[in-house]
């Protein structure tokens, strides 16, 4: 019999995130994933400002080992570059937090390339066994009725929205964390 190999969890940041470990709750989330021996990849992502597709998910899928077998947790931009890698990538799930589907209207979201053509929902469905998204009422970033609101439904993501106002940019983020765990039994 084949043993199972281990989930593994990768973070993907927001842009303009570096040093990653010092940036909102990345860093500490690794840390109390890896303390508690499961294998997580987090990394200073290269292109770190405009966080381009072309760029980030070769980088996500060689050098962070996204593959069938790892969650994959995405936080805005992040979140989008989640979405993207898993429209031809096998994950075992993805997290989104703070996940969009436009570059709102912003030049420096727009270079991303993340949205420059339609969302592949079914096929990101397709190659994940679970969707979770958490998604914030107040975010000051990301709106909840056209941006959030619209991922979630084409998605039919399990989700777990809040009214903190903050875009989940906090030095620690238990809720996540006790999730991942419960994922990871």
């Amino acid at each position: 019999p084949v043993m199972a190999a281990a989930l593994s969890v990768v973070i993907l940041p927001g842009n303009g995130c570096t040093p990653v470990r010092s940036a909102n709750w990345y860093g500490w989330l690794h840390d109390s994933l890896t303390s508690s021996g499961v294998k997580c990849a987090l990394e200073d992502m290269p292109d770190p400002f405009q966080a381009k597709e072309k760029i980030w998910l070769p980088f996500i899928r060689e050098k962070m080992g996204a593959d069938e077998n790892s969650i994959v947790v995405g936080h805005s931009s992040g979140a989008e570059a989640a979405m993207r890698l898993v429209e031809d990538t096998k994950v075992k799930g993805i997290v989104l937090v703070s996940a969009c589907h436009s570059d709102l209207g912003m030049e420096s979201e727009a270079i991303s390339g993340y949205y420059n053509r339609p969302w592949k929902w079914d096929q990101i469905k397709q190659n994940c066994d679970f969707i979770v998204q958490f998604q914030d009422r107040d975010d000051p970033f990301i709106p909840w009725e056209t941006e959030g609101k619209v991922v979630a439904d084409a998605l039919s993501s399990e989700l777990l929205l809040t009214s903190r106002g903050d875009h989940f940019m906090t030095r620690e983020f238990p809720e996540l964390l006790d999730l991942l765990k419960d994922k990871l039994k």
